[in-house]
Formats: C-alpha cells, structure tokens, sequence
C-alpha cells in the first residue's frame, strides 16, 4: 500500500511516462478526500474505469484550510492517502499544496483529467492546461446524496452535547 502513495513529483512524472509509453491511459483527478464515503468510493470506481492508471491528487493539509475551513481536515494528509492508496481501484496517490491541480497536471501529463459532476468544465481551472497537454476532461455524475461537510455536520448534530464517546475493543 505504502508503495502507492509518490510524494516526489519526478518519479511519480516518470512512472507515468513509462505507463504511457506501453499506450496505458493514465486518469488523474484531486480533491481533499477528507472523510471517505460511499460517494467517494463510486466516484473513483468511474473514474478507474476511464482508464489503465489512476492517479489521485490530494490537497495538502494547509491548502485545505485556505480553501476550505481553517478548521479542515479532520485527517491529515498521511491519514488520507493511506487510506485512498488502501483501495483497489487507485494506483498512485500523490500530493500537491497548489492552489489548483494545474502544476501536477502538467508534471504527469494525464490522458484524462475527471472531476465530479459538481463542476462545468468552463470553471475547471485545470481544463485548458490539460486540452493543451491533448488530454480530455470528464465531468462524472454527481450524487449529493454524500459529503464531507453533511458527515461533520451530522456528528456535530449528535454529539455536540454529549460526553466524549467511549472506545470499544
């Protein structure tokens, strides 16, 4: 497992080129992946399915907090690509503390780039680096039945007045 997660852009950029030299098609998407949920896991199956490679970009920990909540992540970055390089359908899992994905993006050179369907390609910063790389961009459906923000709201919901939860052998 562990020899999934890269976190040198320059070997991950040619384990891709060598994959792409056997005519693989090498898939990269991103996101924070804070807490794993079924939305989740169907997203990256599809998105697996687009291709020979998949490849996961993972926010850093400091670029979730400028973007997201200074708050977040509830997992840190080691937590989150151990357990997204812990599915069978990701091969590499990769971090980035970028702003957007384009500089990762044009370090790998994907052959396609995938988004969730909560996204227009017109507002995916990351779309023209790719085409320009003659690569395509897939937006996959969205299912809003599934998120992060809705799992911590939940708990905060539930427990907010409670005692600390005991652990459980």
């Amino acid at each position: 497992m562990e020899d999934k997660i890269i976190t040198d852009w320059d070997y991950a950029a040619n384990l891709i080129y060598n994959f792409r030299s056997i005519n693989k098609e090498i898939v990269f998407t991103n996101g924070v992946f804070d807490i794993i949920h079924p939305g989740h896991v169907a997203y990256l199956q599809q998105a697996r399915e687009l291709g020979d490679v998949l490849v996961v970009g993972v926010n850093t920990d400091e670029s979730v907090r400028q973007f997201k909540d200074p708050r977040r992540p509830i997992n840190t970055l080691k937590q989150r690509m151990t357990v997204l390089a812990g599915l069978s359908m990701v091969s590499y899992v990769v971090p980035f503390g970028e702003p957007t994905a384009v500089e990762i993006i044009g370090a790998l050179k994907p052959t396609v780039y995938v988004k969730g369907g909560d996204y227009k390609e017109e507002d995916i910063p990351e779309a023209a680096t790719v085409r320009q790389l003659e690569g395509t961009v897939k937006i996959l459906p969205y299912n809003s039945e599934f998120s992060t923000t809705q799992i911590i709201n939940t708990i905060l919901q539930k427990y907010s007045n409670a005692q600390p939860v005991e652990q459980t052998q």
